[in-house]
């Protein structure tokens, strides 16, 4: 088949690298550079980085939504188009153009965790099952017919790069086999969907009072970014522990971490930082204190 490809991060670059084996690429399009890093300096998307490796067309588009862009890729003719995290809602006037339409890679067990974080918010929530679906692309959000299923347990201390990663693969391979057959789908049933939005820095706000479990799910869900805060303390390597105590109580430490009381049990601090420090171990920082 002839596609055109939307995608942006890394979660998208092994689905590519699949299609680009198996089918013909016409086009990659990725959002554009933008300042990352400390230095601010412009970084290329993981996809447009693994297009120009990989020697693909490749276009990286302010907008859309624009009669110039849309007549580019209509002179492509293509079959198809596939969209894996793009990060911007595809107009109706492009979704009409690929002779199949456009067909999505979501990170869901659709229709729950529709939307921009669907990872994130699954362990967030402490789901113990996610997975992929393709889906055909309409013009709402995350709503189209579901072509294919592929599901996958989450262990309980599995963080969001280890299950992107997993469901970028499981993601890819099933596209694949629905781009052999093109089945009808299924209707979702928009009755039962849920959301999964972007994820805002002050959500790593922790609170002592709060559970063990909603704290280290946190945690877990929002490695890499933003990770989790108590207070100007950042917990950088943290796991569940044995203790009760009023919450914020420091019941022990030692070389093995601190142990802090939670709303009902205790956490084991291994890692945390500072603001404008150095990651450093618990026991180092915080020895001596009595409560955090």
């Amino acid at each position: 088949m002839r596609l055109v490809f939307f995608g942006t991060p890394e979660f998208a670059v092994p689905t590519l690298e699949a299609l680009a084996r198996e089918h013909e690429i016409a086009l990659v399009v990725a959002q554009p550079d933008k300042p990352a890093g400390r230095g601010m300096k412009m970084q290329a998307p993981a996809v447009a980085v693994k297009a120009r490796d990989m020697g693909l067309p490749l276009a990286q588009p302010p907008r859309i939504r624009n009669d110039e862009f849309l007549a580019s890729v209509a002179a492509l003719n293509p079959d198809a188009g596939i969209v894996v995290a793009y990060g911007k809602i595809l107009p109706a006037n492009l979704l009409t153009i690929p002779r199949y339409g456009f067909i999505n890679v979501h990170a869901s067990i659709l229709p729950k965790y529709r939307g921009a974080a669907p990872i994130q918010r699954a362990i967030e929530h402490g789901e113990t099952k996610t997975g992929v679906t393709i889906m055909r692309v309409d013009e709402e959000l995350d709503h189209g017919a579901m072509l294919a299923i592929e599901t996958t347990e989450i262990p309980p201390d599995e963080r969001t790069p280890s299950l992107a990663s997993r469901l970028s693969r499981i993601g890819a391979e099933a596209l694949l086999r629905v781009l052999e057959t093109m089945p009808d789908g299924t209707p979702q049933d928009h009755d039962a969907a849920t959301y999964a939005p972007k994820i805002e820095k002050s959500e790593g706000a922790i609170h002592w009072s709060d559970t063990t479990a909603s704290i280290y799910n946190k945690f877990r869900a929002f490695d890499p970014w933003p990770g989790i805060f108590a207070g100007e303390l950042k917990l950088i390597d943290i796991v569940p522990a044995d203790g009760h105590g009023a919450p914020g109580t420091i019941l022990n430490a030692n070389n093995d971490g601190v142990v802090v009381a939670t709303g009902d049990g205790a956490l084991r601090l291994i890692t945390v930082q500072r603001p404008g420090k150095p990651k450093a171990a618990a026991a180092d920082v915080l020895r001596g204190l009595g409560r955090l």
